[in-house]
């Protein structure tokens, strides 16, 4: 069962798994393991602990614990570090490169230097790196990195007075946002609410969840709530104090405490309203046609009844012309008045004929009684 130690390469640093083997180790011992960029020496944080579950996989072995020797080369590298520092500074200034250096870093063994820095775009630093290896005469890796991981390598003391949480104890950065600000009631000042590095402070991350679950209890801003002495909008509200700003009718401001208020005014001025009846089932579409069926007035006269009054309307409409010579002229000018009326009824309307027909110019001629 392998025995686990976790270790760490700098001040809140991020923490690495390694095998502890049969090492006798406490909190704060200096130990070499070997890492992907080579030797170094690091600080065990917790005692070895045994585990059978959640092993990582390739789990490095501790090479032994720091000697004297060991403590003495990694001074010496301290003292490169500086060096390289100063010179690829002034190589910066020299020419003129839009870059900011930030830490330089040796290998236990010095079998490479690690140059930090920031800059706002892509830099072409191939000349910077010729210079460092011929002076240097070891491997030059350039890493580019952000404000805060700049802030975490320099450290400072933040607006509160202390050393910077992501220096001190804050190993991962945590995604910060403006509602963080909004739910604590904080003045979106940027210089109030930013920290060295000029990112939103880590800290508005620590109170959003409490901030979140104590304004549940809380009516929200612009509601219009009622006290048993004024009624009025709600302004402003402070949860850690658990008072709130009411502005009055007439602009007037009281602070009254949460358990003060009753209920909304606006919910009281309202008259309850009654019960909503049930709705009766909709009926069936085949029901509702019987229905109607049903309800529809049966007539009396049967179909060949029907069929006989039809015919006696139709035999009573043709009237016989009469006969004699005044009879003749009465239909003639009858069917003239018909026909006048038919053409204005065609131009009145709009109606076309159609392409086959044409106006009637014929006047009948009429016929003497006894031809």
């Amino acid at each position: 069962m392998p025995r686990i130690v976790a270790i760490e390469f700098s001040t809140a640093g991020k923490l690495y798994d390694f095998d502890a083997g049969t090492l006798d180790l406490a909190p704060g011992d200096k130990v070499v393991v070997e890492t992907d960029r080579g030797l170094g020496i690091g600080t065990v944080l917790q005692p070895p602990v045994e585990r059978t579950e959640g092993v990582p996989e390739n789990l490095v072995p501790i090479r032994r614990k720091a000697t004297p020797d060991d403590m003495a080369t990694q001074e010496r590298n301290r003292q490169l570090e500086k060096s390289a520092f100063d010179f690829c500074l002034k190589r910066i200034m020299e020419r003129g490169m839009q870059m900011k250096l930030v830490r330089v870093e040796y290998q236990f063994d010095s079998s490479k230097a690690v140059f930090y820095f920031t800059a706002d775009g892509r830099v072409d630093f191939r000349d910077l790196v010729k210079d460092l290896a011929h002076t240097f005469h070891t491997r030059i890796e350039m890493r580019q990195i952000g404000v805060r991981d700049e802030s975490k390598m320099i450290g400072g003391i933040g607006i509160c007075g202390r050393e910077l949480c992501c220096c001190s104890f804050l190993r991962e950065f945590q995604p910060v946002s403006v509602k963080m600000a909004k739910e604590q009631n904080l003045a979106l000042n940027p210089s109030k609410i930013s920290g060295q590095c000029g990112r939103l402070l880590c800290c508005l991350d620590y109170e959003y969840e409490t901030y979140c679950c104590l304004r549940k209890n809380f009516p929200k801003c612009g509601k219009r709530v009622r006290t048993p002495s004024a009624a009025g909008v709600i302004d402003k509200i402070n949860i850690l104090t658990g008072t709130i700003t009411l502005r009055l009718d007439d602009n007037k401001q009281i602070t009254i405490r949460r358990d003060e208020i009753l209920s909304d005014s606006a919910a009281d001025a309202l008259p309850a309203a009654p019960p909503a009846a049930a709705a009766p089932p909709p009926e069936p579409r085949r029901e509702q046609r019987e229905r109607r069926h049903q309800q529809r007035p049966a007539s009396s006269s049967t179909p060949q009844q029907r069929e006989e009054k039809r015919q006696e309307s139709r035999a009573a409409a043709i009237v016989a012309p009469p006969s004699g010579e005044a009879g003749g002229s009465e239909a003639q000018d009858g069917q003239k008045k018909q026909e006048g009326r038919r053409r204005n009824r065609h131009r009145k309307h709009g109606h076309r004929r159609k392409q086959g027909d044409k106006p009637d110019t014929t006047t009948p001629t009429p016929q003497t009684p006894g031809a």
